[in-house]
């Protein structure tokens, strides 16, 4: 059993997995602070072109 465990302890074949994960995961992390980051600069533009068209459509018609 000992010999069992240190063989274990030794072998590399599942290293490269692990690792391979690790990266998947910081990657889908770097996606989702990106993708929320994003989501707060498109909102602010969106309702600052909401507030210049509102603006021009009240200078418009005379109101």
């Amino acid at each position: 059993m000992a010999h069992w465990l240190y063989a274990f302890w030794l072998e590399e074949k599942g290293q490269d997995l692990v690792e391979y994960a690790v990266i998947l995961m910081f990657i889908a992390v770097a996606c989702l602070a990106f993708v929320f980051s994003g989501t707060t600069i498109v909102n602010g533009i969106w309702t600052r072109e909401k507030t210049d068209l509102v603006s021009a459509n009240s200078t418009a018609t005379g109101g």
